[in-house]
């Protein structure tokens, strides 16, 4: 076996297929759990409306909304002081129309890039593949003109109130879509970062913090596996192959990048394109020269390549 660089690895002993058969489209599709000893076992697939409930959490909407608005607030204060500042010849009164028209539109739309993150969160183009890509493409860039159109309409609808009430004419916004859309790209990518930032804290709080085991779904079967038995997990075309401390290397159908979602806060580390490691099960590191090392992991042996420098580091402390 070849790794990304063309280094070849220590050839594999030929696996042990499990008694009952081969692997079928039966099970294989279920996502992974990790348990806490008593923690449940499920029997079906992962629940799109549950995930996207336990994802878009209207706790994440109102603290994201109180912290986007601290921000904005600071925001307005400045950016009405140097509009007075580099413009001494307006009304003392139009930069704070402007900015807070601004503000009170943005925090009116704000659950348009919480939604959005809800459904397509940024941690999914990490994943294998182009499909993830596209699918957080498609989700948020619609989202995003749809903020900037709203966000524009509705400043542009409360500023014609202040300068009808002010009696300073009619407000004429022109053709500035564009440059407010520039501004909105930026605006929205801080949002969708926020939102997800607090889903993701929440979500590592609500989650046991010291799971003791892994379910792996070997085709129809389910093994129940201390993490600590778990040495790597490595690529195998449609499947993942579990390296486990006792030999055995069963197989679940899965991406690796959705292991690694898994298994990375418990100490598995992105060594490889193709491999996760347990540092915690690190025997031994050598270097295999050109950059690249090799982890030893008691008998199994794992590359580690040049590209992946921060894993090193974690690997040797």
């Amino acid at each position: 076996m070849a790794d990304e660089n063309g280094s070849t690895l220590p050839a594999r002993p030929a696996r042990r297929q499990s008694a009952g058969g081969g692997r079928g489209a039966g099970g294989d599709d279920r996502a992974a759990v990790v348990t806490s000893g008593a923690d449940r076992v499920t029997n079906g697939g992962p629940d799109p409306g549950r995930d996207l409930f336990r994802r878009a959490s209207w706790r994440d909407l109102r603290s994201g909304w109180l912290i986007i608005a601290a921000v904005t607030t600071v925001v307005l204060v400045v950016n009405s002081l140097t509009h007075l500042s580099d413009l001494p010849q307006i009304d003392r009164w139009e930069p704070w129309a402007w900015e807070i028209t601004s503000a009170v539109s943005i925090l009116l739309w704000v659950w348009m890039p919480w939604l959005a993150t809800a459904v397509a969160p940024p941690d999914e183009i990490v994943g294998e593949g182009w499909r993830p890509k596209a699918r957080f493409a498609a989700v948020h860039l619609p989202a995003l003109l749809a903020f900037s159109a709203l966000h524009v309409a509705g400043f542009v609808l409360l500023r014609s109130l202040v300068y009808a009430a002010m009696d300073a004419g009619p407000y004429e916004f022109g053709d500035r879509f564009i440059y407010e859309l520039r501004k909105d790209f930026i605006s929205y990518g801080a949002l969708v970062a926020t939102f997800w930032l607090i889903g993701h804290l929440r979500r590592r709080r609500d989650e046991p913090v010291r799971p003791v085991s892994f379910d792996i779904r070997d085709g129809a079967r389910i093994i129940r596996t201390p993490l600590a038995e778990i040495v790597a997990v490595s690529s195998a075309g449609n499947y993942v192959e579990f390296w486990l401390a006792d030999g055995r290397r069963p197989l679940m159908r899965v991406t690796l990048a959705a292991v690694e979602v898994e298994l990375e806060r418990f100490g598995f580390v992105r060594a490889h394109r193709s491999w996760l490691v347990n540092a915690g099960a690190v025997t031994g590191l050598r270097p295999d020269g050109s950059g690249d090392w090799t982890v030893e992991l008691g008998a199994v042996e794992a590359p580690v390549s040049r590209r992946y420098p921060q894993a090193l580091e974690r690997l040797k402390g």
